[in-house]
């Protein structure tokens, strides 16, 4: 992991940001802590919605409030849901604007609420990325 922020600790920013989830219908709490280059962390939650189609996930939420704060390069992401037993990856809209905004070696880490994660990269989760080559195009 780059920037020398361990990975441990990536993993556990995301964590104390899934406590603030905002999950009252799924009870699935969500976190993640995006680390930017300048080696800041970025964390976001889960937020639903009765209208289940507005909620938002804690991955982009975490990418939407870095690029608010006008951040724009990242080095790696954590995400933790604590009410799972097992370590859950991104959904596929998150890798979707994820993929937005990095390279295909861009690591990501995933959680589930018993501490065993996984290391992967961005082309791992989202290997026939054609919409990235849109933005090289122009």
């Amino acid at each position: 992991m780059s920037s020398n922020v361990p990975v441990t600790d990536l993993i556990e920013k995301a964590r104390k940001a899934a406590e603030l989830a905002y999950a009252p219908y799924s009870r699935f709490r969500v976190g993640a802590a995006l680390l930017c280059k300048d080696g800041s962390i970025v964390t976001g939650i889960n937020i639903e919605n009765r209208s289940f189609g507005l909620t938002v996930c804690a991955e982009r939420v975490a990418v939407f409030t870095a690029l608010a704060q006008g951040k724009q390069e990242f080095s790696a992401l954590a995400v933790v849901c604590l009410d799972a037993n097992y370590p859950v990856s991104p959904c596929g809209a998150c890798r979707q604007v994820i993929s937005e905004f990095v390279s295909k070696d861009f690591p990501i880490v995933f959680a589930g609420g018993t501490g065993d994660f996984v290391t992967t990269s961005m082309e791992t989760l989202y290997p026939y990325d054609a919409l990235h080559e849109l933005g090289k195009n122009g």
